[in-house]
């Protein structure tokens, strides 16, 4: 067993996170249960597991929400047709979309009105690049990374910008950069780096305790895109990492020489795993450390839906 255990920060929820979660938990307060969500609210069992026993039904199609009901998107975003389709099934709907996710669609939307093409570095079949590639399918493409570049297919590459999902691979994202710039030299990029702070806080700070570390083990589900590039981190600097959803999941044999444990969760993964995760290997005589690489204290406003939900219940 480990001699020492480091809690690595940043690591945990985010501002995205927390609005999404505390949407469906107000949400049901003032609707009572059920109330349906659009896919899972963040990409986490347990988190989604306890929504669920308050109320909560995920469901993947809109047309397993009964007319009439209440209906929250999730912090992925959404493609403007599953919105089209709520409001003709009368669905009174609640909009967590991640405000980072946000910025994108409105990222696109602006590209698309001044004439160009769109390469989305991102990851097919997730939720957030769905609803991307939703909004405009006609002018946009999508690489997962800089091996496909080459294949690219644009009308004008003077007309070009790219743009990536949040939850991206740092290192990855500049790999494909990289690539892009180098075939489609007058391309474009967003105004601001689209990978959202925690994706590189958490990068970052597991980048930095990969080397006090034998093992490293990452608090998140396995659909989690942020949870698996925390995983990814780590094993690309030459330390073993895995991915868990509780104190369960840990193999005794991962441990077997490993003397100095760090422990990291997605921004979709609760605390109280992680304590969980600390105090199993604290009975067993490790000491706990802190490494703290930044602080974070960003903030999200409640969806606007919210606020017009209560100001109209206390009329």
């Amino acid at each position: 067993m480990a001699d020492k255990v480091i809690l690595i920060s940043p690591r945990g929820f985010c501002a995205g996170v927390e609005r999404a979660i505390a949407t469906v938990e107000e949400a049901l307060k003032a609707f009572g249960s059920p109330v349906y969500v659009k896919h899972e609210i963040v990409h986490n069992k347990v988190v989604v597991d306890a929504l669920r026993a308050k109320g909560a039904v995920f469901v993947e199609e809109l047309s397993e929400v009964p007319g009439g009901s209440v209906c929250i998107f999730s912090a992925h975003g959404i493609a403007p047709s599953v919105r089209e389709e709520a409001k003709a099934r009368k669905l009174t709907t609640i909009d967590a979309t991640c405000p980072l996710v946000t910025k994108i669609h409105i990222e696109v939307g602006r590209f698309a009105r001044q004439g160009m093409e769109i390469i989305y570095i991102g990851h097919r079949g997730h939720p957030e690049a769905v609803g991307v590639m939703g909004i405009r399918p006609d002018i946009t493409q999508i690489i997962e990374t800089a091996e496909e570049v080459p294949n690219l297919s644009v009308k004008d590459p003077e007309k070009l910008v790219y743009l990536t999902q949040t939850t991206m691979s740092v290192s990855e994202c500049s790999e494909a950069i990289k690539a892009l710039k180098g075939r489609f030299p007058r391309i474009s990029a967003p105004p601001s780096s689209d990978i959202c702070y925690a994706t590189t806080n958490r990068q970052a700070a597991i980048s930095s305790a990969a080397k006090e570390c034998d093992l490293i083990l990452v608090v998140g589900s396995k659909n989690s895109s942020n949870s698996n590039r925390l995983v990814d981190t780590a094993r690309s600097l030459g330390v073993e990492a895995h991915l868990i959803d509780t104190v369960a999941d840990i193999m005794p044999s991962w441990l077997e020489g490993k003397r100095a444990v760090g422990i990291s969760a997605g921004a979709s993964a609760p605390e109280s795993v992680v304590q969980d995760v600390a105090r199993h290997f604290m009975r067993d005589g490790a000491q706990l450390s802190n490494m703290e690489l930044v602080k974070e204290d960003m903030r999200f406003t409640m969806p606007h839906e919210l606020h017009e939900i209560s100001r109209n219940m206390k009329r």
